[in-house]
């Protein structure tokens, strides 16, 4: 089922919230500089405004330059030669090329597009609701409320008929209805599985992780790919096999 988002808030400027000093926010010195005033003829909203592409343009640059944050959003999970975790802007071009490369797998033909576009999208929400390990409970209950007011906020910066068009990209990843999303789902639980072997556990290992928690939580990737699910499971046993598990 679509939720539409609540209403757009008061983004006027003088309704802006402006990074504490000294924040993880504060850092990034292009974000402020975009969320200056509309006025300011040294800000790069004020430019945009100079162009034919007007108030429109400088939504979306605004957006644009706010998701540059993603880069910042860390995993549970390591790059396979175990060096760093990686982070969300990765994750999003490694889904991408999954997408990709495994599509002929999927239970039901997909939209390549629809899944490209929904692959992009659906992280997003994480710069401000962060990132959620699959297998903390506590987590998953308040995850909905912090990623749907992510939402809000953040697909808010667009143009509406964008932010409307954002949301419903998301919506769908979240819904797990249609078979394009489905099959988003199998590769995104996927995409954590693979490095988790390679690492010889990785986050299985580090949270104690146990192989029938595993297989229970990813289960969902038989929605979309019963083929890539037969893959997991071989994947998950020979985990076991190798002393993997927490």
């Amino acid at each position: 089922m679509l939720h539409l988002p609540r209403q757009r808030e008061d983004n006027s400027p003088g309704n802006r919230k402006k990074l504490p000093s000294g924040s993880a926010g504060g850092r990034f010195y292009a974000y402020t500089f975009f969320m200056n005033s509309n006025t300011d003829p040294k800000s790069a909203s004020a430019l945009a405004l100079k162009t034919n592409g007007g108030e429109r343009l400088r939504q979306q640059l605004q957006f644009l330059i706010e998701i540059d944050k993603i880069k910042q959003i860390f995993r549970k999970c390591r790059l396979v030669d175990g060096t760093r975790y990686e982070n969300d802007a990765e994750h999003s071009w490694h889904l991408a090329l999954l997408a990709m490369t495994l599509s002929e797998h999927a239970n039901a033909p997909v939209d390549p597009l629809q899944l490209l576009r929904m692959i992009l999208i659906h992280d997003i929400v994480e710069i401000d609701a962060g990132d959620t390990f699959v297998y903390d409970t506590a987590g998953e209950a308040t995850k909905r409320a912090r990623e749907e007011k992510a939402a809000d906020r953040i697909f808010g910066l667009l143009p509406d008929e964008q932010r409307l068009e954002f949301w419903a990209l998301w919506e769908e990843f979240e819904a797990q209805e249609t078979p394009t999303a489905r099959f988003a789902g199998s590769i995104d639980r996927l995409a954590a599985i693979i490095p988790n072997f390679l690492n010889r556990g990785g986050s299985w290992a580090e949270h104690s992780i146990s192989k029938e928690r595993v297989l229970k939580r990813n289960e969902i990737i038989a929605q979309g790919s019963e083929t890539l699910w037969e893959f997991v499971v071989a994947l998950v046993e020979e985990a076991e096999t190798q002393g993997y598990f927490g």
